[in-house]
């Protein structure tokens, strides 16, 4: 009789691309999920949930960024500074003048599985303000993120 083995990928397997994103006019959430899946490796026919198969993604004009609706001026970015009373917050307004970074970081960090794992492939997220990027030599290819 004859059984069908399923396919896990080994890490030494993976095949791992760079990728270009150009953040410019482009909303946060979505291009955050394609970054993810891109990180996580969902694109890939041979992708294995436990195992990390993604890319590498470069995101330029990351300054550039959209946010939907009223989130600008209502939605708040939290930290600690470790002190007594120590609890601060920015606008996102606020946030994407003083590190624009961060908002995109946030939302793909949040779209990660909650883990090493997820530590390991946000690693892979490579952001940059402006258009000119220090990547040249790995020759990402540019990925267009579909807009709608």
């Amino acid at each position: 009789m004859f059984t069908q083995k399923s396919f896990v990928l080994k890490p030494a397997d993976a095949n791992k691309k760079w990728f270009l994103v150009d953040g410019e006019n482009k909303v946060v959430g979505r291009l955050a999920t394609e970054v993810a899946d891109l990180l996580r490796g969902k694109n890939s026919p041979c992708y294995t949930p436990n195992v990390d198969s993604g890319d590498y993604v470069v995101i330029v004009n990351a300054e550039k960024i959209k946010l939907t609706g009223n989130k600008i001026d209502k939605k708040l970015y939290y930290w600690h500074s470790n002190f007594i009373g120590g609890l601060k917050q920015r606008t996102a307004k606020e946030q994407l003048v003083k590190n624009p970074q961060k908002v995109i970081m946030e939302a793909v960090k949040g779209m990660l599985p909650k883990n090493a794992l997820g530590r390991k492939q946000l690693k892979k997220l490579k952001l940059v303000v402006g258009s000119e990027h220090t990547y040249q030599a790995q020759k990402p290819e540019v990925y267009e993120i579909k807009e709608g």
